[in-house]
């Protein structure tokens, strides 16, 4: 089996010949062949990355997504062997980058990631809300707001804005807002 083409002037053998012996084989050009025979058999998948295509990027995503499909202990020796045996072909930044996005989003912990990423996002998005909402409530009822009322609403916890909201419920003026931001302070 031959990886990549060998130089014009090489003559490739096809049989082993030594004293009264003989054996002849056939040699198998991996650049000439379809890759849908190694892309199907995960024994065969690290030299799939060599095999013919018209576009070899393609074909070495299709490389990457098929051995994400692989069984979790077979998963990372697979990939190793084929980006050892891309690397004969493609640049090592397009085979890190390939394998790496394709891998990340198979793992638990970048699914962990992004959850506890989406999970923090909603929770800013919440107190972003309620800041708003306690803002535009608290201006409606005491008036219009310093730019230091402004920033020290900001700097409350999801947990505090609330509490501020209830407490708005019962302000009749402003200096009922001012006393319990000094309250708040006092904390």
């Amino acid at each position: 089996m031959l990886l990549l083409p060998p130089p014009e002037d090489t003559v490739i053998e096809t049989a082993f010949v030594a004293a009264t012996t003989r054996h002849e084989y056939r040699v198998i050009r991996l650049w000439e062949q379809e890759p849908e025979i190694f892309l199907n058999d995960s024994a065969l998948l690290p030299l799939a990355p060599l095999a013919s295509t018209t576009s070899p990027e393609q074909l070495l995503q299709q490389v990457a997504q098929q051995v994400n499909r692989l069984a979790q202990e077979q998963r990372q020796e697979v990939s190793t062997y084929a980006q050892i045996l891309a690397g004969l072909k493609f640049k090592k930044d397009l085979i890190r980058r390939i394998f790496r996005e394709g891998m990340m989003r198979e793992s638990v912990i970048y699914q962990e990631i992004l959850e506890e990423g989406r999970q923090e996002g909603e929770q800013l998005g919440r107190q972003e809300e309620g800041r708003s909402l306690v803002l535009l409530l608290l201006e409606q009822k005491v008036g219009q707001l310093s730019e230091i009322e402004h920033e020290r609403i900001s700097a409350l916890s999801l947990e505090r804005l609330e509490a501020l909201a209830l407490a708005l419920l019962n302000f009749s003026s402003k200096a009922d807002f001012t006393t319990w931001l000094q309250q708040e302070q006092a904390l």
